[in-house]
């Protein structure tokens, strides 16, 4: 399945903040360079859903803000139990 998700970088702390939008609000600690946040960022993800990482791999948006994550082995009730309910969409 895939999971929208918008990455802050640089944060105080590796989170999962919640929803925002349609998207998952994650938090890593590290600079956007080399990959690194992308990495911290399905780390976090993987970490909360109790997958390993190599489950979680950024599909799209690899040097913006908002990715596309792409989880192997996880369902919907799987991220409903790990995050809570999704938002309903606003348009």
């Amino acid at each position: 399945m895939r999971l929208g998700v918008h990455v802050t970088p640089r944060s105080g702390r590796d989170e999962v903040a919640g929803w925002r939008g349609g998207e998952l609000s994650l938090r890593v600690t590290v600079a956007p360079e080399g990959g690194k946040a992308n990495a911290a960022a399905c780390a976090v993800v993987a970490a909360a859903l109790g997958v390993p990482k190599s489950a979680v791999r950024v599909a799209r948006g690899e040097t913006s803000r908002h990715k596309q994550l792409e989880l192997e082995g996880v369902t919907l009730d799987d991220v409903r139990a790990a995050f809570g309910e999704p938002p309903e969409a606003l348009f």
